[in-house]
């Protein structure tokens, strides 16, 4: 069947044939007889990652846990099964992922693949450290267990390696005990840049934190923000306050966008309302800390279905780099002076602190990241580019999750394990038939 896909920011759109197996075997044996192909989850990657060349390989339907053992926390589980999916029968027992994204709604395959980080990178790293093995089935060796000390190469290029290793069938990963579904959650006020990255950097010890940033803010408040703290609440305090359930159930009413919304509707005027009234709200809330359940913390925007159509009908583009700790305030300032006098208003700006990544295209290292959308419109690749040069030149990179339009210098001059990645996919795939379009942009 051809159809015409995209990621998450729907840009850009690409004729592709869809293969959707059922069952693990039908998978193995169609992934076995494509020519040039990916395999994809949810589609949750913002930009061509999970796009074949010709095929892609819908993983989807391979949802099955397999097993759980409640004593180690460990559970194995098919790679199709979206991180809700197992959140929603892990919680109620007293237990949640260690690492989980924005989003609720992409697959543990996915997660694995692009070696996903949430708001605890700086202290407990990302999704794949807390992975035990998987099974991969690459074109050279068929299905094959593989860890930290079974075929670690392979471990290390597929943690965070976009798919490019193989077909990821099943993943066994290690789940935290929490007594409740709360966090709670302290907010903290920076006026500028600076104050945020030293109240991140204060929050250290914490498990979670993350600053909304204002990235239209001018002058002496560039980049204010709110820093969200947050750490699992106990049974005590769920006990002691008005909560009532010890583990609430998500949401049933969200808010949808029915129709894309026009161009005009996203400008630097209506996003500096809503960011002035986002960050009322937000002081407002900073004198006590509060009890907030899980989903609504770690998954704002699921609240919102559809939300990608805000953008319009071109469709969006997240970029999200990460510069070195030692060069972050410097280039963060430059990188929002130049937004802030362009004028692309970002619906979404988010400001963290990562740790090392684990894999060898894992995007994470020693630094800050900065996500920030912005619609497709003339002038915004060349736009994107100018601050590209500006990461570059700092040693950071952009995360190839989110990406849909960096060039080959950029993402060459970020990775530095590239050889080695490229080196590992010949051995196991060296017609290199497991090919997507970031893949080819890219010469991965």
């Amino acid at each position: 069947m051809t159809v015409q896909i995209s990621g998450w920011g729907r840009y850009p759109l690409v004729e592709t044939e869809l293969l959707i197996p059922h069952l693990p075997a039908e998978a193995i044996s169609m992934a076995g007889a494509a020519e040039a192909w990916i395999a994809r989850g949810n589609g949750r990657a913002y930009g061509d990652a999970s796009i074949g060349s010709r095929q892609t390989l819908e993983a989807r339907a391979l949802n099955r846990i397999r097993a759980f053992n409640a004593t180690t926390g460990f559970v194995t589980v098919e790679a199709g099964l979206l991180l809700g999916e197992l959140i929603s029968v892990m919680l109620p027992r007293g237990f949640f992922p260690f690492v989980v994204p924005g989003t609720q709604y992409v697959t543990v395959g996915g997660a694995l693949a692009s070696d996903v980080h949430g708001k605890n990178h700086h202290g407990e790293g990302g999704f794949g450290d807390h992975v035990d093995s998987f099974v991969l089935a690459t074109p050279a060796t068929g299905p094959i267990r593989v860890s930290r000390t079974e075929h670690p190469e392979l471990f290390a290029a597929t943690v965070g390696g976009m798919g490019l290793t193989g077909l990821v069938l099943e993943v066994t990963l290690k789940l935290r005990r929490v007594e409740t579904g709360w966090i709670r959650q302290q907010t903290y006020v920076a006026d500028n840049l600076s104050q945020a990255l030293r109240a991140l950097e204060a929050s250290n010890a914490s498990t979670y934190s993350v600053a909304w940033i204002d990235c239209l803010a001018k002058g002496l408040h560039t980049g204010r923000s709110l820093i969200f703290v947050g750490e699992h609440a106990s049974a005590d305090e769920v006990a002691n306050g008005r909560q009532r359930q010890r583990f609430p159930l998500p949401s049933e009413k969200r808010l949808s966008v029915p129709f894309d919304l026009p161009g005009l509707a996203l400008n630097s005027y209506s996003m500096r309302a809503f960011n002035e009234l986002y960050f009322r709200a937000g002081s407002r809330k900073a004198a006590v800390p509060q009890l907030v359940p899980l989903e609504p913390y770690f998954f704002p925007l699921d609240g919102l279905k559809n939300w990608n159509r805000i953008y319009g009908r071109n469709g969006f583009v997240q970029h999200q780099c990460v510069i070195p700790e030692d060069q972050a305030e410097t280039v963060l300032a430059s990188l929002l002076d130049r937004i802030t006098a362009q004028g692309n208003a970002s619906f979404l700006a988010v400001l963290k602190k990562l740790g090392a990544g684990s894999g060898l295209l894992s995007f994470p290292l020693p630094g800050y990241t900065l996500a920030l959308d912005f619609a497709v419109r003339p002038g915004l690749f060349a736009f994107l580019a100018d601050l590209d040069r500006l990461i570059a030149e700092a040693g950071g990179r952009l995360y190839l999750a989110k990406d849909a339009r960096q060039s080959r210098s950029m993402f060459e001059a970020g990775y530095g394990h590239l050889t080695q990645f490229r080196s590992i996919k010949k051995s196991i795939d060296e017609t290199g038939r497991i090919r997507s379009h970031l893949s080819e942009r890219l010469g991965i």
